[in-house]
């Protein structure tokens, strides 16, 4: 059967596909600004009713204590999403405005097969820790450490890699045992919904420990973190609602993981070969049109070769034109929406008023009529202290800023409130290693290597976040820790 076979996606609640509550809402093509169907919106009964459904599958079933059942319901998820991945594929690129190119890694592809990691982990987890027998306060005693499941979790997630978070907070919560209400971006309501339909009709994954609760109302995200039905919150999004939903959490004081903002920096060495350090944080710049927490957007190179550095950026940013994400060569699409759109002009504009200037792009692309395109940019002239500099644009914009040194470079560098990830490049690895050594973010990339893997842990410092998703540490992120203690005769 055909995925969204009417162009209407559904809400997941107990098990059932049902229309929302506030009825439906349009979802819109961003490359060509095009009506693509309609999502089901829902209101503060669907979202009470899902919290209710996962609290009853998590108390009432075996599902926290059924390992074998949670590993082949996820590596049924998996399956359906392979034997569909054509159809995700053309969803997603039409949904997201994600480049066709990437659906092969981190926007489809890449999540679907992360969920083996999750099941595989689950399956060879060691739940109960054997601490032997010692006479604590003299009293023999046997002792031993239990992980299990944390409860109901909330995952509230946004629109730049939908099916990435999703699954990298469905996969190890479900592995870990927990139930699941997922609220996601009502920007790119499709790719979640879908899921579903897939859980529904393809996997074995119990009534009510999936939900699926698609909106345009985001009090629902804050019904999440406020009701006490839920045991973890877990988000990714900008770092000031990621402040509104540990605030919300507080008043039960559930535990809360926040995958939040970046401005990440792109550190240049005076021995690096500037002309692919620069072409590189160019490329990087533009992927998906700059809409990637993680992507490096303040280019730290040497001041005594800050034009030449410059001029090399704004080649490689300049010949990339943004353009259709079906097609398979294209890298930068368009941005999500006419606001946000609108939102990285504004930085654009700010940039000129704070004494920048364009090394090239700067606005809207004049071949595209349609579509929420943002030409790549390179802002020159400006220090660490503007706030095109400090603040995140989440569109293809870098902005070149110049440094005196190894000291100097890792001042800037850590010069944010964020530290979510980094580069450095040089051409002394042992220099470079020692620079990224200093760096406070989550994650480092050295002379081009690749940090993104399901067994590494990723999240950042300072205010990008709060715990780690992927990896052994973000399946752990989804347990509680249990200790028992039996007297020994």
């Amino acid at each position: 059967m055909a995925l969204l076979a009417d162009g209407v996606s559904r809400l997941l609640i107990d098990g059932k596909l049902t229309s929302g509550g506030a009825g439906a809402f349009v979802t819109v093509n961003p490359a060509t600004e095009e009506v693509l169907g309609e999502a089901a919106d829902a209101d503060a009964a669907d979202m009470d009713r899902a919290i209710g459904a996962a609290r009853r599958a998590f108390d009432e079933t075996d599902w926290s204590t059924n390992t074998e059942l949670r590993v082949r319901c996820v590596r049924q998820l998996r399956d359906a999403m392979r034997e569909h991945v054509e159809e995700l594929r053309d969803l997603t690129i039409a949904d997201v405005g994600a480049p066709r190119m990437l659906t092969a890694g981190a926007q489809l592809e890449g999540p679907i097969a992360d969920l083996s990691f999750a099941a595989d982990t689950a399956e060879g987890y060691e739940w109960t820790q054997d601490l032997g027998q010692a006479s604590p306060l003299g009293i023999p005693t046997r002792r031993s450490v239990v992980r299990e499941a944390v409860g109901v979790v909330g995952a509230i997630t946004p629109w730049n890699f939908p099916h990435q978070i999703n699954l990298a907070k469905l996969g190890p919560a479900l592995a870990a045992g927990n139930t699941v209400v997922l609220k996601p971006a009502p920007d790119t309501p499709w790719v979640a919904a879908v899921l579903g339909e897939l859980i529904a009709e393809h996997t074995d994954i119990p009534a009510g420990v999936v939900n699926i609760v698609t909106s345009t109302d985001h009090a629902l995200g804050a019904m999440l973190a406020k009701d006490p039905r839920v045991d973890m919150v877990s988000f990714t999004g900008s770092t000031a609602t990621g402040r509104s939903v540990m605030a919300d959490a507080a008043a039960t004081i559930k535990k809360v993981f926040l995958e939040l903002g970046g401005k990440s920096a792109f550190v240049v060495l005076d021995d690096a070969d500037l002309a692919a350090a620069c072409s590189v944080a160019g490329f990087s710049a533009c992927v998906h049109a700059g809409q990637g927490c993680a992507i490096t957007t303040r280019l730290v190179v040497p001041r005594a070769r800050y034009d030449e550095a410059v001029a090399i950026a704004a080649g490689t940013m300049g010949s990339i034109k943004p353009g259709d994400p079906s097609k398979p060569g294209t890298v930068c699409g368009p941005v999500i929406s006419a606001r946000q759109r609108d939102r990285v002009q504004s930085y654009l504009d700010l940039a000129i008023t704070e004494g920048g200037s364009f090394a090239c792009g700067g606005g809207r692309p004049a071949d595209q009529p349609a579509g929420f395109f943002i030409e790549p940019t390179v802002i020159a002239g400006l220090t660490n202290d503007a706030r095109v500099a400090r603040e995140e644009i989440f569109g293809p914009v870098l902005t070149v800023i110049a440094h005196d040194g190894d000291d100097d470079a890792v001042r800037i560098a850590n010069d944010s409130p964020y530290g979510l990830s980094a580069t450095v490049y040089g051409a002394d690895s042992q220099r470079a290693a020692g620079v990224a050594a200093r760096l406070r973010a989550g994650t480092v990339n050295v002379n081009g290597g690749v940090w993104y893997s399901a067994d590494v842990p990723f999240g950042g410092y300072k205010q990008s976040g709060i715990g780690r998703e992927m990896g052994t540490a973000g399946f752990e992120e989804y347990l509680e820790i249990k200790a028992i203690a039996t007297a020994a005769n």
